[in-house]
């Protein structure tokens, strides 16, 4: 089970946001001032993934804007990455995204974040890492389903919320929404306020 415990450390070689190539890109080094958002893609230059990290591309102020970076991975080379990063879209290619990719070729990342199908490629496994690299939310799609990047913003937002306030986030909580004190007169409290907007 990896959420509620430390994600297990690792050190790959990586494309970088401004296309720089690397061979140490550390992810406990790259966690942000508030967490990271770490997610697995089977392979470059397939047919789901480049919709999936074009949005997140798309929405990447708003994660840094809370303090949180967002990292690729999948099972491919840091040269086909760069390839990838370098097609422009309408040639089937993801152009030049905001956020490093990293190149997991031996695999052992997937592995250990328990997202490796059939020795093969990542299944589309998401993962919300605090700011001390303990994962708090996970979730992991079969290869045809593809991910929300709003409810990844949502998620977010309750880590965050949680970490400030020391109140827990109810169903179909949202940013301003008011939390919930994590006792019997919060629950009380709160539902007496709100059951007909569950």
């Amino acid at each position: 089970m990896l959420v509620t415990n430390k994600a297990i450390d690792f050190t790959a070689a990586a494309v970088l946001e401004d296309g720089q190539i690397v061979e140490d890109f550390n992810l406990y080094n790259n966690i942000g001032e508030k967490g990271a958002v770490v997610f697995f893609y089977p392979m470059d230059f397939t047919f789901v993934c480049p919709s999936e990290i074009i949005a997140f591309s798309k929405r990447i102020d708003e994660f840094k804007e809370r303090g949180i970076n967002v990292i690729g991975v999948s099972v491919d080379s840091q040269f086909s990455h760069f390839a990838w990063r370098e097609t422009p879209v309408e040639q089937g290619g993801i152009g030049r995204i905001r956020f490093p990719l990293v190149a997991d070729i031996t695999k052992q990342i997937s592995k250990d974040f328990d997202v490796l199908f059939e020795e093969s490629v990542a299944l589309r496994g998401s993962f919300l890492l605090d700011k001390d690299g303990t994962v708090r939310h996970s979730v992991i799609n079969d290869l045809p389903l593809g991910r929300n990047i709003d409810e990844m913003v949502r998620m977010v937002d309750t880590m965050i919320f949680t970490n400030e306030h020391g109140e827990v986030c109810p169903a179909g909580w949202n940013k301003g929404d008011e939390g919930m004190k994590a006792d019997k007169d919060g629950v009380a409290s709160y539902l007496s306020k709100n059951e007909g907007n569950l």
